[in-house]
């Protein structure tokens, strides 16, 4: 779990295994990273090539949003300035009251192309 808590976005099981530096097999970190998900203590982030990013939950890490490179597929945190999270948080309300729903979180990711693939 440390890997995660020390990365700067949400990172896939090989990633993972790349962090921690020892060896062990995929399938323990799927079975660990399951349990964590069923634990609330991380969550999955899917993309649209299939891989499966995982980060620690929201109430560990603390509230962010995503930058998504469409070309390489990293998914890198980002915190908003309180004015700029205030703005979002009121699109938010504003979208959820024309359709009668009610928000209890938010996240956005923004789809791009990261530095490294420009």
């Amino acid at each position: 779990m440390s890997a995660l808590a020390v990365s700067d976005g949400p990172r896939s099981v090989t990633e993972l295994q790349s962090a921690i530096r020892e060896t062990v097999p995929i399938s323990s970190l799927y079975r660990t990273l399951s349990v964590f998900e069923a634990a609330g203590v991380v969550v999955p982030h899917f993309s649209k090539s299939g891989v499966t990013r995982y980060e620690l939950a929201e109430w560990l890490r603390g509230h962010h949003h995503h930058l998504v490179c469409v070309d390489c597929g990293a998914i890198d945190d980002v915190s908003l300035p309180q004015n700029y999270e205030e703005k979002v948080r009121r699109l938010v309300d504003d979208i959820s009251s024309i359709v009668s729903f009610t928000p209890l979180s938010h996240t956005l990711e923004i789809e791009g192309r990261c530095s490294r693939c420009v």
